[in-house]
């Protein structure tokens, strides 16, 4: 396949003969976990005895919508949980992770990270935005540092723990743009462990974006009281149009509804809007999507590691989310890398994405996209960020078989109409 692209395109040269010993690097690499997971889904689709009519949705305020029922209840058995909140009026995975955290942290009591600094848009939403968590919530936030070698400082989540005063524990799951690896499913399991010993009635929340079914079990598999994320991301099997979830305890998905909607009104609302079609099947074909993004990102790393570029994870290495780093160098490079990725893309292939500011992101942001049929493509697409000092010039190439749509940065002229993505 390598080389028949490399013929059709007419890729020559250098990076020909590196997409070559690429391709042999990872022709042959297994993907175990990922036979679980599709047998897993599969399992809850029979179990839930899903029927056509269960399509049917609703508009208005959405009551007794039987697309959000039996979408939920299918997450519900995925995931290994009680309940699950998931809404097209939930817009992204920060709007489910923030909306989380401030139902489930008590007012005078402190959030503790204890996965380092979190995501750009999470982090500024907790504490750093004008209206951000800690001056609206009465709550205050720490953060504890992980390990060197990227796993969880153990001793020192136990050590803040044991001040009394910690109200929710937030496990970030994914690396983000962050130079550490993915936490896995392990990990998270000897954090849970560790809150449990240490501070028992403190739950445990865990942003899940870009990890659901990349690995044989959840953390909610594991101890975990909550996990949140996008439906447009791995969930949504590049299907699903919009949307974020709560999963977990019931009785902390139904103080997260209370959040989203009012007191009193709970979860009873939140039409499907005739897309519950989508959502359910591109939760059936995510297992797939997802498996294919894997297998794309081990060659991406394979292919630029040969053309000399820095790249985490390394090829082949195990993976707890979709997101590939690549090293690229400077700001010049990364540009180029866009527009490249672009250009490949067989929609929106002749725009050009350009830097500029996202919603949410202290740092400009340039992102490439390829939508047919109002919903993202299963195809490569890329995510890049500048920060002068530190970690910069980082692209984040991820397999947006998922979900989270491949945004193009609106900025570029024949763009202008876009909104701009806060991705994530």
């Amino acid at each position: 396949m390598i080389e028949l692209l490399c013929n059709r395109f007419d890729i020559t040269g250098t990076t020909r003969d590196a997409a070559l010993r690429a391709w042999e690097r990872v022709r042959d690499l297994r993907y175990d976990a990922q036979a679980h997971v599709k047998a897993n889904v599969l399992h809850a689709f029979l179990a839930q005895g899903i029927n056509e009519s269960d399509f049917a949705g609703s508009s208005g305020y959405g009551y007794d919508d039987a697309a959000r029922a039996a979408y939920e209840e299918l997450l519900a058995r995925i995931f290994g949980c009680e309940r699950v909140l998931a809404r097209l009026s939930i817009v992204s995975g920060t709007h489910a992770i923030i909306t989380a955290l401030a139902a489930c942290t008590p007012p005078g009591t402190t959030l503790l990270s204890v996965s380092g600094r979190p995501y750009d848009t999470l982090r500024n939403a907790i504490c750093d935005a004008e209206h951000a968590l800690t001056t609206t919530q009465s709550m205050a936030y720490r953060e504890v540092a992980l390990c060197d070698d990227g796993t969880p400082d153990l001793e020192a989540i136990a050590r803040e723990l044991q001040r009394g005063d910690i109200g929710a524990i937030f496990v970030q799951r994914s690396r983000g743009y962050a130079p550490r690896p993915a936490l896995t499913i392990a990990a998270i399991e000897a954090i849970v462990a560790t809150a449990r010993a240490h501070a028992p009635n403190a739950p445990v929340l865990v942003d899940n974006c870009y990890g659901e079914l990349v690995e044989e079990r959840e953390p909610t598999h594991v101890g975990a009281d909550l996990v949140m994320g996008s439906l447009i991301k791995n969930l949504g099997g590049s299907l699903a149009p919009a949307g974020g979830y709560i999963a977990g305890r019931a009785a902390l998905v139904a103080r997260v509804a209370s959040r989203l909607y009012a007191p009193g009104l709970g979860d009873a609302l939140g039409p499907t809007l005739g897309y519950g079609r989508a959502f359910v099947q591109g939760l059936f074909f995510a297992p797939s999507v997802v498996e294919q993004t894997l297998r794309g990102l081990d060659f991406a790393a394979a292919l630029f590691e040969e053309l000399g570029y820095g790249v985490d994870p390394l090829p082949g290495a195990t993976r707890s989310d979709i997101v590939q780093a690549i090293r690229l160098r400077d700001k010049a490079a990364l540009v180029r890398f866009a527009e490249g990725l672009q250009q490949a893309l067989p929609v929106n292939a002749r725009f050009r994405p350009e830097p500029g500011p996202v919603p949410g992101y202290t740092d400009p942001v340039i992102m490439c996209r390829a939508r047919l049929a109002g919903r993202t493509l299963r195809r490569p697409a890329g995510r890049g960020r500048r920060r002068e000092g530190g970690r910069e010039r980082v692209a984040h190439s991820e397999h947006r078989c998922r979900g989270e749509p491949t945004p193009i940065f609106p900025r570029s002229r024949r763009l202008s109409d876009y909104g701009h993505h806060p991705g994530g």
